[in-house]
């Protein structure tokens, strides 16, 4: 077995041992080495001096008066709530080891009355003494790097807030100056900037709700962005209603923010220029993945149709952000034939 050989800082060790001489022998042999014993010969006066703290490691013979260094073990608890324990025996027995072991010892040597016992125990009492040194500094590292992440989550989760909550009122004054309008261009104009910064803080506020740092489930994100586009587009000269089929699916934030601007621009062209102005329609907002990882969003109205190859009907500004927006997603937009209305689909990859 393999024993380290380097020179620790002075430990103190509690040895049990029913032999008193032996047990002053080792504090001999240890304190040779610089190391402290106090020796004891039964487990209540072992007990005792644990209760009262101070000691880096426990030596522990196996024959005792009327129990065994196993009982012993077992009164200890568990590894993670003691200090740590080489077991002695007098056995050659590797049975008795491997016992002892699975008991909770973190080492043994073999007893016997030759000087090489003494260099053995000294070894194994020092060498699971820097084990268990090296095991709470990784414990003790891995704590402070899950604080600093729980710290980091925190503050972004905090960030993530403050945006949404910066967002929600740009949002709010841009509604209110266009309520103060009576230009339709210029509401319908504020409107979109209205719809596209919900969007963007849609995202935000998924993110400070969520566990999972830096992902949003698109479908929740999706459930709230159509109902605040509802709000805000619909009137009485835009009746229209949005229906969502998003399939459950967990996306990158980056991407969530280029779904939720696609989206926001489409439904919002589709209030624009579906349907007639007062009369009932409906669009609808579908999102899933394929088993190779590509999502297909589709946005499909049952209006007057729309031909792409035909300049735009508005500024265009719709369709410059939605170009830019596909194209950061790497995304390819088009309009799939239908028997009545528009149907505008982007395909992306989630690699």
């Amino acid at each position: 077995m393999p024993f380290s050989s380097k020179t620790l800082l002075p430990l103190k060790t509690l040895y049990l041992d029913d032999d008193a001489g032996l047990g002053v022998l080792v504090k001999k042999a240890m304190s040779r080495r610089g190391h402290n014993v106090v020796p004891v010969t039964n487990s209540q006066e072992a007990f005792d001096l644990l209760a009262q703290g101070g000691f880096d490691v426990m030596a522990l013979d196996h024959s005792l008066v009327g129990e065994t260094g196993l009982d012993v073990l077992a009164r200890l608890g568990p590894r993670t709530e003691r200090l740590p324990v080489v077991y002695v025996t007098g056995s050659a027995d590797a049975r008795l080891a491997l016992q002892a072991l699975r008991a909770g010892a973190d080492e043994y040597v073999i007893k016997d009355t030759a000087a090489e016992f003494y260099d053995l125990l000294i070894a194994a009492i020092e060498n699971v003494t820097e084990r268990w040194r090296l095991k709470r500094q990784r414990a003790d590292d891995e704590k402070a790097v899950r604080e600093a992440r729980d710290r980091a989550e925190l503050l972004l989760q905090e960030v993530n807030h403050r945006v949404a909550n910066s967002l929600g009122l740009v949002a709010a004054m841009v509604r209110m100056q266009s309520a103060a309008l009576s230009d339709p261009g210029a509401i319908a104009a504020l409107q979109e900037t209205q719809a596209r910064i919900t969007a963007i803080a849609g995202v935000h506020r998924r993110l400070y709700t969520s566990d999972r740092i830096g992902l949003v489930e698109i479908d929740d994100y999706l459930e709230h962005l159509v109902g605040e586009l509802q709000t805000s587009l619909a009137d009485d000269e835009h009746p229209y209603s949005i229906r969502l089929n998003a399939e459950r699916l967990t996306i990158p934030i980056d991407k969530a923010v280029s779904v939720g601007v696609i989206v926001g621009e489409l439904v919002t062209n589709a209030f624009k220029y579906a349907y007639d102005p007062g009369a009932p329609g409906e669009i609808r907002v579908s999102m899933r993945q394929d088993p190779v990882a590509i999502v297909h969003l589709t946005v499909e109205d049952d209006g007057q149709g729309f031909d792409p190859r035909l300049p735009s009907r508005g500024t265009g500004l719709g369709s410059k952000i939605l170009g830019a927006i596909a194209a950061s997603l790497k995304a390819v937009v088009d309009y799939p034939s239908t028997a009545s209305g528009t149907r505008v689909r982007v395909t992306f990859s989630l690699d």
